[in-house]
């Protein structure tokens, strides 16, 4: 069981964080940021992509389910009926991250068919993406391209089947997870980003990479969504091949984390170097890990593993809400985690606060606080 120390410091980040996105929707309403920029949200850089307007709606939903004040159920129905457009919007892989933050914990309170119908929908929205002949949803950048992040879009493929008794729709899910294992997880657990492909075959070419080092790298981030995606679908299709990737990137993880519990933005990173490409650190990578742990010690294969998931979850996020990383103690500082990564290369959002680590960092603390620790083992 957690101690109440520690209890005591996630509860007040908590407290912290509902205090920055309260402050966020009041200075910009109706506003979805992704990054921060010299720790503030609203500027005008380049987006690369629009993924992550479902990442502030879910932190709502948290602070709902610890709270249970109706101030926050409230913005997050508005905020996800913002969103609710975007059920067909064909132009991304990252409906997952979308509705199954603002529209699955809306639905699963409140039992409402027509919120379920808008999860199916855009659940069919991205099967459209399925290459048959390469057998996986391709990424934005085009037909050729699969992304590790797409494994944690798929569960709402995967969901939208549980729901409708869809075959077609579950043999997408299954196939594109099985895709993604064989060509972008490696032997000891490490990931690619990205994946490229023959269109006019379906044959696998190299792995490559947008936002790791190199290809043969291991993008910490990247490493993080394959094992939180593959707990998600093992917990909803209960494939036993897919708790074994997950374990096998936890594995990775766990082995590779530095001392002080944080990642770097890549593993492979040169730490002789300076930031953004050397010795650069990653709490969106931690918090997702942190989460996705504490996910998969809910369904790994002995208590053993569980205790060492949940263990190690709680020493990231100890690490996480420190001063060092909570801006608790940073004035003017408008985000909730510091030190995250959106895109080195590109040089967005480095060093910054990025909207999904502020999500899985309250989704992780939430989990601890209120999931009674004996119950998360399977």
């Amino acid at each position: 069981m957690p101690s109440a120390d520690r209890i005591a410091k996630y509860e007040a980040a908590l407290t912290f964080a509902q205090r920055q996105v309260q402050a966020l929707i009041e200075r910009s309403p109706d506003f979805f940021p992704i990054y921060t920029t010299g720790g503030r949200w609203h500027h005008a850089g380049e987006r690369w992509t629009d993924w992550t307007g479902g990442f502030l709606v879910g932190m709502m939903w948290q602070f709902h389910r610890r709270t249970g004040e109706r101030a926050w159920r409230e913005r997050a129905e508005h905020y996800a009926r913002l969103l609710e457009h975007r059920q067909h919007d064909t132009e991304v892989h990252d409906l997952g991250f979308v509705f199954l933050n603002a529209y699955r914990p809306w639905y699963e309170l409140t039992g409402d068919r027509q919120l379920l119908q808008v999860i199916i929908q855009a659940g069919r929205t991205l099967a459209q993406r399925y290459q048959p002949k390469g057998r996986y949803l391709c990424s934005f950048i085009g037909p050729h391209s699969l992304f590790i992040d797409i494994m944690m879009n798929v569960p709402l493929i995967q969901y939208a089947a549980n729901e409708t008794l869809d075959a077609d729709l579950a043999r997408v899910a299954v196939a594109h997870c099985r895709t993604t294992r064989d060509c972008l997880v490696r032997i000891d657990g490490s990931v690619a980003h990205e994946g490229i492909f023959d269109t006019q075959t379906g044959k696998f070419l190299c792995q490559s990479t947008h936002q790791g080092l190199h290809a043969e790298s291991a993008w910490a981030r990247g490493l993080a969504w394959s094992l939180y995606g593959y707990s998600q679908m093992y917990g909803l299709c209960q494939a036993e091949e897919f708790r074994e990737v997950a374990q096998r990137n936890a594995q990775y993880w766990i082995d590779h984390l530095p001392v002080d519990h944080v990642p770097w933005w890549d593993f492979h990173a040169d730490l002789t170097l300076p930031p953004p490409r050397g010795a650069q650190k990653e709490s969106s990578a931690a918090a997702i890990a942190a989460s996705g742990l504490l996910d998969l010690a809910r369904h790994a294969a002995s208590p053993v593993l569980a205790q060492q998931y949940r263990a190690v979850a709680c020493n990231m996020l100890d690490a996480l809400v420190d001063p060092a990383y909570l801006a608790m103690t940073t004035p003017g500082w408008e985000g909730i985690l510091k030190h995250g990564v959106y895109h080195t290369e590109k040089g967005l959002g480095v060093d910054e606060s990025v909207m999904w680590g502020e999500y899985f960092f309250v989704e992780a603390l939430t989990r601890v606080v209120l999931e009674p620790w004996e119950s998360q083992d399977s």
